[in-house]
């Protein structure tokens, strides 16, 4: 990083650094972020004192929000099992994700502090890590130059770069270039990211392509569900053709919400709508619950006494998307109809669950690999949307177009497999 652009991003990360140390008004996503870490390297500090044991390495994970939490979860669960004498720090960047931190089973769990020289020196010398694991494709400047002053070894799993990546150019690219050619070793999720990691600065040499750890996890969980969720019999035991739509936006609910209206009304008392929006914040849910009230559907909040009766089940909380895929006969996944990114295809794909998506779908590898398989429909419209679901949850027609597109997308899902094993391998040679 030259001199006068390395001067600008330090400057940006004192700043930064300044407001969480006097907290900024609001109850924004930035607002809740930065004030989040007032105090931040005081609990580093009191982990070091108190939970940090010297004789023991350190596997440090840094997952920015909850999908690459995703993929670093079951290779922490693997390290467990395979080095129980390693102890695990694992950090996230985005407030979204703070709940999931406190579920990893990590020995210290908190955010990451702002990339400010200073702070990420505080950081290491707390946790004294024996490596640094970045989770998907993030990693910070300052962090890794603290990170290779202090001789801790670096690697990335489940690396994956799109084709429109803006990171492939600009100051993006100039800013990580040097933090990516520091990298020890690196898992790519396949050739063609192999290839534009390279582009990014990796290291040729450190690459080895070892998949996707989320086909692991979002498997073993839709394992788990089916074994043991006792609390979603009450849909099964009042069954009606489900959809899940998980994840969803405003953007995505401006589509979705007013084709069900019509086809709930073709089809009375035997659909029924489970909707989770990605911020499940008061507006959103008010909005969907207006609209319910509108279409004079019979609208519940989840675990509500009556919600296995109503038309439309609005979740209210974060943390059990994942296993309210197991009731759907289908499934809807925001962020297809905005610029934010596609959410996970992979968590409703594992259940055997084919899914509906918006058309901004084209940084999803998984999203593609299900529309090239057949477990997938892309749709680009209200008219497209009312297609689809008449295929597939339409109560008069055949189960045999829904049930092979589920089968084919569950089956991708089995064929990733293995990318846990190779990826905790791969961070076993950083110890």
């Amino acid at each position: 990083m030259n001199s006068l652009l390395r001067a600008l991003y330090s400057g940006v990360g004192y700043i930064a650094r300044t407001a969480a140390a006097v907290g900024v008004p609001g109850e924004g996503k930035l607002s809740r972020s930065i004030n989040a870490r007032r105090g931040l390297l005081a609990r580093y500090e009191a982990f070091a004192r108190a939970g940090r044991d010297a004789n023991r390495p350190l596997v440090w994970f840094h997952a920015p929000s909850v999908g690459e939490g995703l993929q670093a979860t079951p290779v922490m669960s693997r390290l467990r099992e395979q080095r129980s004498d390693v102890q695990q720090a694992y950090t996230h960047y985005s407030p979204s994700a703070a709940a999931f931190a406190t579920r990893t089973g990590a020995d210290f769990a908190d955010y990451l502090p702002f990339d400010a020289a200073a702070d990420m020196r505080a950081a290491i010398s707390a946790l004294r890590p024996s490596a640094l694991v970045f989770s998907k494709l993030d990693v910070w400047p300052m962090l890794v130059e603290q990170a290779v002053t202090q001789r801790v070894a670096l690697g990335m799993i489940s690396a994956t770069l799109s084709e429109g990546s803006q990171r492939r150019g600009g100051v993006s690219a100039a800013l990580t270039r040097d933090a990516y050619a520091a990298l020890n070793a690196v898992g790519a999720i396949d050739d063609s990211d192999a290839a534009r990691l390279v582009e990014l600065g990796v290291r040729e040499r450190v690459i080895r392509v070892t998949g996707d750890t989320r086909y692991d996890q979002v498997w073993a969980r839709a394992q788990q569900t089916a074994h043991a969720a006792p609390w979603l019999s009450r849909f099964r035991d009042k069954p009606r053709l489900t959809l899940v739509a998980g994840s969803t936006w405003s953007a995505d609910d401006a589509v979705l919400l007013p084709v069900w209206s019509e086809f709930a009304a073709e089809f009375p008392n035997q659909l029924r709508l489970i909707a989770a929006p990605h911020e499940p914040t008061y507006a959103h849910l008010a909005a969907i619950e207006s609209w319910a009230s509108y279409s004079a559907l019979r609208c519940a909040r989840l675990d509500a006494p009556d919600d296995a009766d109503a038309d439309v089940v609005v979740v209210d909380r974060v943390g059990v998307l994942g296993e309210l895929y197991g009731v759907a006969d289908a499934a809807f996944v925001g962020g297809g109809f905005h610029n934010a990114g596609l959410h996970s295809v992979l968590e409703p794909a594992a259940f055997g669950a084919p899914v509906l998506f918006g058309p901004q779908y084209e940084n999803s590898r998984d999203a593609g690999l299900l529309l090239r398989e057949g477990g997938a429909i892309a749709v680009h419209d209200a008219a497209q949307l009312r297609n689809a679901l008449m295929v597939w949850l339409a109560p008069n027609t055949e189960r045999t177009a829904r049930h092979d597109a589920g089968a084919r997308a569950r089956d991708l899902v089995s064929r990733g497999l293995g990318a846990a094993d190779r990826a905790t391998e791969l961070v076993l040679s950083l110890l």
